[in-house]
């Protein structure tokens, strides 16, 4: 292969990993790590077997597609444990949590419980335990968390909070933001008087 053609190859193939990237982001980020591997090929205009040999197994895929939603992770995690007010922090993080998994459903889903065994995702989760432990034992010594919490609570409540994907895309950040504030005076120890923020334009649900 010449210089020439040896570039252009390797220009090809930055250019289809770049497309499979986007794809699988709207594509994930739609429906969740559920959708097929093909499905992100045939957004993206490639076969399969370039899809695979840029990206051998799914979660390669996913680690890839959401580095940004993991970095934006770690700066949450960091900006609630620099708060000097642990309550604040505590509510930040969780709001802030709740919007990335809103806007991006296939992260929610690599976050919260697939692909245990892929390294970045786990740490990831690691991180913002720890993160929601030590804000939790800073926030119960101020006296604003009641003093029954648990870290399992919060993961209770953001497994829950994954119903907001079955909403249409338009409301789901709206949802999102009033559920975390139901998560929020869930966990404070005396009631607050914040207005909660709207209800989503959804259809309820009929009998």
């Amino acid at each position: 292969m010449t210089g020439r053609s040896s570039h252009l190859a390797r220009s090809d193939a930055r250019d289809n990993r770049a497309r499979i990237l986007r794809a699988a982001r709207a594509v994930f980020g739609e429906r969740g790590l559920g959708a097929p591997v093909r499905e992100v090929a045939r957004h993206a205009g490639v076969g399969p077997a370039t899809l695979y040999r840029h990206f051998p197994a799914k979660r390669d895929l996913a680690e890839a597609a959401f580095a940004d939603q993991r970095h934006i992770c770690r700066t949450v995690v960091r900006d609630a444990l620099a708060d000097p007010d642990p309550w604040h922090g505590l509510r930040s993080l969780i709001e802030r949590i709740c919007e990335l998994h809103a806007r991006s459903p296939g992260f929610a889903d690599a976050f919260m419980t697939a692909f245990p065994e892929a390294a970045d995702f786990a740490a990831d989760r690691e991180r913002s335990l720890f993160a929601v432990t030590e804000l939790a034992r800073r926030a119960r010594r101020t006296g604003e968390l009641r003093a029954g919490f648990v870290v399992d609570d919060l993961i209770l409540m953001l497994a829950a909070h994954r119903g907001v994907q079955d909403l249409p895309p338009a409301d789901r950040l709206t949802a999102s933001r009033r559920f975390a504030a139901y998560m929020i005076e869930a966990f404070r120890a005396v009631p607050g008087t914040e207005p909660r923020p709207p209800l989503p334009s959804a259809p309820r649900l009929r009998p």
